[in-house]
């Protein structure tokens, strides 16, 4: 158990708190890319309780400014987009992506008001599918190469979700490698040929056997837990026979986000990102390591489930997640049907807007968590010390972290440190785009 005034600090994310002055220091996903598509690419972004407008010029240039305009305060996601930059209906006033004044029209000829105009700019990059923002103080930090910011465009796909909570207790569910033992139990496996762009749908690598078999005949798996240079590595052993063993390694970077196996082929790397203290956004980008994705697959997939343009679960609270009594006799383990993406929501949001800590009881599978916690106040403390943080990167470091290994699969169990290092390094080896990177870092 912690103390509420504990629980406050690690969850709380406005101006000024704590965690929210932590998180202003990284660069924090805002938008999909899909998002900026079509006649006019504007979209309102509230992130960690402040509010900004996003856009994409006439020259496809990004911009992301305070959403008031400073004129007198209104809403600039309503703007046109023309000459140069994003113009306030209000009285014309125009300004670009980097929150400089073009024009005030109302005013008299000669007017020197414009010149002495700066909206707030933030600085905005797209990577694979996903267009990130840096809201905070200074330099922001040098992106990582890891696989799913260096593989080619045509191997990637990115999504998203919301979620009605806070952003620390839905983050916690992706590094609680017990829990997909029970939440996404099935009882009944399907062709894993036909697995394709489902999570815990396929087998795992170097067998036939399908994950949901595995997760639901071995429920109570070794969870080993070390640091690394980018956050945490956790890797989840569960012992088949006695020569055999499931692997699983889930990998924590910090501040917020996992990368985590989709698949043999495919890997998933999501961030949980705080609209404020009690809603947040997942955002995932899927990593093939065989031929390009099939987008249009995996976002029909998506969009039957999701509804735009708030990319909201068709499943929530206001209708009990799809809740059946017959399925969760005969077919889940919740009767919240197949997307393991809703049986989460329903874990993360049950607990309320803001998990009350001071009444949990955590047990040995928790040891992710507590480590990632103890990791967070130590951030936290730090930043508010003037201190350095975990990933507070410049290019040269960013260069040194590629990866990270994350691997399904079912290996020798006197050696599964062995197996999944191995199993990453030949899934790399025939990957066109990771074998490259492996021979430039060779030589």
């Amino acid at each position: 158990m912690i103390s509420a005034e504990q629980n406050d600090f690690i969850t709380r994310v406005g101006p000024g708190t704590p965690a929210g002055t932590l998180l202003r220091r990284y660069w924090q996903p805002v938008a999909l890319s899909d998002e900026l598509a079509g006649p006019r690419p504007v979209r309102p972004v509230k992130l960690m309780g402040q509010h900004f407008v996003l856009f994409r010029d006439e020259k496809g240039q990004l911009g992301m400014l305070d959403r008031d305009c400073p004129h007198r305060g209104a809403d600039l996601a309503f703007g046109r987009l023309e000459d140069g930059g994003i113009r306030c209906p209000f009285h014309g006033w125009l300004f670009d992506a980097k929150g400089n004044c073009l024009e005030t029209p109302a005013e008299p000829k000669g007017s020197k008001l414009c010149s002495r105009i700066k909206q707030a700019a933030y600085p905005v990059v797209e990577r694979a599918g996903t267009i990130f923002a840096y809201i905070g103080e200074g330099e922001p930090p040098a992106f990582p190469e890891f696989d799913c910011f260096v593989a080619p465009d045509s191997h990637t796909f990115a999504f998203k979700g919301l979620f009605e909570c806070n952003w620390l207790q839905a983050l916690e569910v992706g590094i609680d490698p017990a829990h997909a033992s029970f939440l996404h139990r099935f009882f009944e496996d399907e062709d894993t040929s036909e697995s394709y762009g489902k999570q815990f749908r396929g087998a795992s690598a170097d067998s036939d056997v399908a994950i949901t078999k595995v997760l639901r005949e071995y429920d109570c798996p070794e969870i080993n837990v070390v640091n690394t240079d980018y956050g945490m590595r956790l890797t989840a052993l569960r012992k088949l026979t006695e020569d055999t063993t499931h692997v699983r390694v889930t990998n924590v970077v910090f501040p917020q986000a996992f990368v985590i196996p989709m698949s043999a082929e495919m890997t998933i790397s999501q961030w949980h990102v705080p609209v404020d203290d009690t809603h947040c956004y997942w955002y995932a980008i899927f990593t093939s390591f065989t031929g390009p994705v099939d987008k249009q697959q995996m976002r029909d997939q998506r969009l039957k489930l999701y509804e735009l343009p708030d990319y909201t679960s068709r499943k929530n609270k206001r209708n009990d997640y799809g809740y059946n009594v017959e399925e969760q006799l005969t077919q889940t383990y919740t009767g919240m049907g197949d997307d393991i993406n809703v049986h989460d929501q329903w874990a993360v949001e049950s607990q309320g807007p803001i998990q009350d800590r001071t009444r949990e009881h955590l047990g040995t599978t928790d040891k992710g968590i507590i480590a990632y916690r103890r990791m967070l106040v130590k951030a936290i403390e730090s930043t508010l010390a003037g201190e350095t943080a975990p990933m507070i990167i410049d290019a040269a470091q960013a260069s040194a972290l590629t990866g990270p290994p994350s691997i399904d699969g079912i290996g020798n169990a006197g050696n599964t440190d062995s197996y999944w290092q191995t199993a990453d390094h030949e899934r790399r080896l025939k990957s066109d785009w990771a074998s490259a990177r492996l021979a430039q870092s060779a030589a």
